[in-house]
């Protein structure tokens, strides 16, 4: 039979209004009452009727998630954190691919509405200004760069001072020719990424070249190894590079290796994202190390205190942190 609110309230000896506080998440629940309340939930296996929940408060009871690509593990590890963040508050998530075309990103925003979902998170790429819905059409949540200036919450790591702080450790290294790989106008991480280049190389005292600038159309294992090679055949290679992503590094070292040179004594790498593959490549990649956890969870804070009645607070700009990870690549 199903267990039932007032049966639960009956074995802990407390009014139904409590047991409701304690499943609930309210803190006004004196502790005595919520311990024996959440041994009569254990005792009797009572499971909410989330559906019915939600109907009541007005709710859908999911959140969208748009990102450009799964395939990139950035994005497919980022989007398991953030399905973790979401069941804590009893949401569910529904992700979306637009693979960062103005066109999908648009329709994806148009789509969603109070009717499929409470709320979304979304890592643009092309999106303009333009694109976004009239504030209080649903709560959202940007994800990533600043592609675009819109009055809506924010969070990110500062990606100009983590590219900044890998082109001054090849620097610290003595590396005199810093090449970058991952250079693309269309994506908004690609600019914050360049500038946080050119700012280590001015930090360094060392001249900015274009021509040690790779650029990468999608930021693919493939798309770095060939660049990788295009730098090595410089009449005056790079003997250290820094990749916007881990892929592309991935890549990267791999043409190192097919062309006989070793990493990091003939060129060290430096990536971004902290990726699984980059801790068990081999080399084993050095790489930026975004708190990604992190991220999730103040990603859903926000679109939770937008929903639950927090709507007049301005719009937040949260940066949370990241760490150099030092590995192989080029410790040696």
């Amino acid at each position: 039979m199903t267990v039932t609110l007032k049966d639960v309230a009956t074995l802990a000896g407390v009014s139904v209004k409590t047991v409701s506080n304690v499943v609930n998440g309210y803190a006004f629940v004196k502790p005595e009452n919520r311990r024996r309340v959440e041994e009569a939930l254990a005792a009797t296996g009572y499971r909410p009727n989330v559906g019915a929940r939600n109907l009541r408060r007005g709710r859908t009871g999911f959140l969208a998630l748009m990102v450009p690509e799964l395939s990139i593990p950035y994005f497919g590890e980022l989007a398991g954190l953030v399905i973790t963040a979401a069941q804590k508050r009893g949401w569910s998530v529904l992700i979306e691919q637009t693979q960062g075309t103005r066109s999908r990103e648009r329709e994806t925003l148009s789509s969603l509405g109070p009717h499929l979902v409470d709320g979304a998170l979304v890592h643009p790429e092309a999106l303009e200004a333009a694109d976004f819905p009239s504030p209080g059409e649903i709560p959202l949540v940007m994800l990533g760069e600043h592609a675009v200036d819109v009055p809506i919450d924010h969070v990110a790591i500062d990606n100009v001072l983590a590219a900044q702080t890998a082109v001054s450790h090849l620097a610290s290294l003595g590396r005199t020719r810093i090449a970058a790989i991952g250079r693309n106008p269309a994506r908004g991480t690609s600019s914050q990424r360049l500038a946080g280049y050119r700012a280590g190389l001015v930090a360094a005292g060392l001249s900015y070249s274009d021509s040690l600038v790779a650029p990468a159309e999608k930021w693919h294992r493939s798309v770095g190894a060939a660049a990788m090679r295009s730098l090595l055949a410089l009449p005056s290679p790079p003997d250290a590079v820094f990749c916007f992503n881990d892929l592309l590094a991935i890549g990267a070292l791999r043409a190192v290796a097919e062309l006989g040179l070793r990493v990091p004594e003939d060129v060290a790498i430096v990536g971004f994202d902290n990726n699984e593959e980059s801790a068990f490549s081999l080399p084993s990649l050095t790489t930026i190390a975004p708190d990604k956890t992190a991220l999730a969870e103040a990603a859903i804070d926000l679109v939770h205190r937008r929903i639950t009645g927090d709507k007049g607070l301005p719009p937040q700009d949260i940066q949370t942190p990241f760490a150099l990870e030092i590995r192989e690549s080029t410790s040696g």
